[in-house]
């Protein structure tokens, strides 16, 4: 089953949803900026060689471009994150909000405004971006938006089959070294998400470390 949305506004949100610029999909598509423009007022509709760069450029099919959204899980709205993490050397377990936006199978993770259910911090602002795999694995990226704080990396989260949490494994760099490993898991609150990375840690023993 699939939902009908206008070229135009799959246009603007996805690439409102990937932090670029119009100037920056034209470039990258080799036409005027004036013609992006026109792309996502609805005045004018991409040639079919254009479609193609478009569509590549934002990470979507041909399909999705053309506004054939696929429906299924909606994973779209607030959501609560939980990381195996440590503080001055002390383990933890690092809650935060954010927020995930979906668009067809790509899902654009904000953290960017992340709300601490701890007073002792810890919280980093971060984005990322994860795709849906049969409906049942996330996989995708992270990074950190604080340009003083070096995080990055992969995730791999298995998915509830009512898309109600999600949870697997961070791979990434921090401060801690080049290659980090540890567990974490999304849910829509604060305190089923700190209880499935507790529980993850507890049956699998802590496992956030150097990957050698």
């Amino acid at each position: 089953m699939t939902t009908k949305m206008a070229m135009s506004e799959v246009i603007r949100t996805r690439r409102n949803q990937l932090g670029l610029t119009q100037s920056q999909i034209a470039e990258t598509i080799g036409v005027n900026l004036r013609q992006v423009v026109r792309y996502e007022a609805g005045e004018q509709e991409p040639a079919f060689s254009v479609a193609v760069r478009l569509a590549k450029a934002l990470g979507i099919s041909l399909a999705e471009l053309a506004g054939e959204i696929p429906t299924g899980l909606n994973l779209s709205g607030e959501w609560w994150a939980a990381w195996e993490t440590s503080k001055d050397g002390i383990p933890r377990v690092d809650v935060h909000s954010m927020f995930a936006n979906q668009q067809a199978d790509q899902i654009h993770l904000d953290a960017s405004r992340a709300v601490n259910v701890s007073l002792e911090g810890g919280t980093y602002a971060w984005r990322g971006e994860v795709r849906i795999w049969d409906n049942e694995a996330l996989i995708g990226w992270y990074r950190a938006t604080d340009g003083a704080v070096r995080s990055k990396g992969s995730i791999y989260f298995h998915l509830h089959q009512h898309g109600q949490s999600a949870y697997g494994r961070w791979v990434g760099m921090s401060y801690d070294g080049e290659v980090i490993t540890g567990w974490g898991a999304m849910a829509r609150d604060a305190d089923s998400v700190k209880r499935i990375v507790e529980q993850l840690i507890e049956t699998n023993g802590a496992s956030r470390g150097r990957i050698s």
